[in-house]
């Protein structure tokens, strides 16, 4: 395979002053955004292989926060910003597909489902499952702390959105397409309703054949757009997903209680490639056009995420990392796709059950969609935000 290796797109910050319950506010947020950062995994990969690019503040305003009120968007906070019930979704699986282990996924993901008063999920009552690339529980990778913030990122969100649906989550063998998408088949073929993917690359020649891993017609496939700005990464470009971009999110004292732009780091564009599907009809690009649709991904305005895996507990997370596993899980809390459909397409038909992010941008493309939000289809948000279940 040629092309940029895999990037993990995952930034973690430890937040100071800004509570779960209290959600964001814009001057919090604006003070933010003199954070500095460092990247939890600082080797650089072989050429096909995956690096985390989670960013860890190392400003002097980072401090630990007491388990009892973590910084960063709570559940109740970001239901409240996608008007999400969370009555929907029992029984029905949303997958994670990561790369290595995470040994301490289900002991931190209880201590986040308590802390926010989340019913419990765990191996023992049929909530949690984690398995290797091929499905068994064992022999299950080797651990990796880099991965392993992006796997505690990942199961908290589904825990935030969709406290009721049961998660699976699949541990590739390694960092490698082929790897991370036999994780996906096993995934889909372990019954997940949504699989989540927060990875990506730059794209390549030869992408369309592994589109085959990311092709499974009644289940919703998300995947992160990237946290480089303006371009397209690989699996995100793939026709057969649903490419899942990012906002910056804050309290307001609009009817809706928040305010959404668009967030900076966020990946789009026109694919190189990938052929466009048929439900998208911008008239600026020829091939895929990315994103699909979008989340809170801004590190300034993050989510709370516990990790103790090689770190010391309750951190903030942002990255399209954050957006898509909670756009998984919106699709689980509509209820399982019909079998044979293609979920991605869903929120074409539906915009109105969107929220339009209309300002922002991640980067210069001489002042198009691609790059610039705007009303109605853009790069950067895709469609839009979550609106309640309606778009999916």
């Amino acid at each position: 395979m040629t092309g940029k290796p895999l990037r993990i797109l995952a930034v973690v910050a430890l937040w100071a002053g800004v509570t779960a319950l209290g959600g964001v506010t814009a001057a919090q947020a604006q003070t933010q955004s003199t954070i500095t950062t460092a990247r939890s995994c600082a080797a650089a990969p072989a050429p096909g292989y995956a690096a985390c690019t989670a960013l860890v503040r190392t400003d002097s305003g980072a401090r630990p926060f007491a388990p009892a009120a973590p910084a960063g968007l709570s559940p109740a906070n970001l239901q409240s910003a996608y008007k999400l019930s969370t009555a929907g979704g029992a029984g029905l699986t949303v997958a994670i597909v990561d790369a290595y282990d995470d040994p301490n996924a289900e002991k931190d993901l209880a201590t986040y489902r308590s802390t926010f008063g989340l019913p419990a999920c765990t191996t023992a009552n049929g909530c949690f499952k984690k398995v290797n690339q091929n499905g068994a529980a064992s022999p299950l990778p080797a651990g990796n702390t880099g991965w392993a913030e992006e796997i505690s990122l990942d199961v908290d969100m589904v825990s935030a959105i969709c406290p009721k649906c049961h998660i699976l989550l699949v541990e590739a063998s390694s960092a490698s397409i082929a790897n991370l998408g036999t994780s996906v088949n096993t995934a889909v073929r372990l019954g997940a309703v949504a699989v989540s993917n927060s990875y990506g690359a730059g794209e390549f020649s030869g992408e369309t054949s592994s589109d085959t891993y990311y092709n499974h017609p009644g289940v919703a496939i998300t995947v992160s757009s990237g946290d480089a700005g303006y371009g397209v990464e690989y699996p995100a470009a793939s026709r057969y997903v649903t490419a899942v971009g990012g906002t910056h999110l804050v309290t307001s004292s609009t009817a809706r209680g928040w305010t959404e732009t668009a967030w900076s780091g966020a990946g789009s564009g026109c694919s190189a490639y990938e052929a466009k599907p048929t439900w998208q009809h911008d008239t600026g690009c020829t091939r895929r056009t990315v994103a699909d649709v979008s989340a809170v991904a801004d590190p300034a305005t993050g989510v709370a995420v516990y990790d103790t895996y090689g770190v010391g507990g309750w951190l903030v997370f942002g990255g399209t990392s954050v957006s898509s596993p909670i756009v998984a899980s919106v699709y689980a809390l509509a209820g399982r796709p019909a079998a044979g459909s293609i979920p991605a397409s869903l929120a074409y038909s539906h915009t109105s059950s969107l929220f339009d992010v209309t300002s922002g941008s991640n980067g210069s493309c001489g002042g198009s969609y691609l790059c610039t939000a705007k009303a109605g289809y853009d790069g950067p948000t895709g469609l839009g935000t979550p609106n309640g279940v309606g778009a999916f």
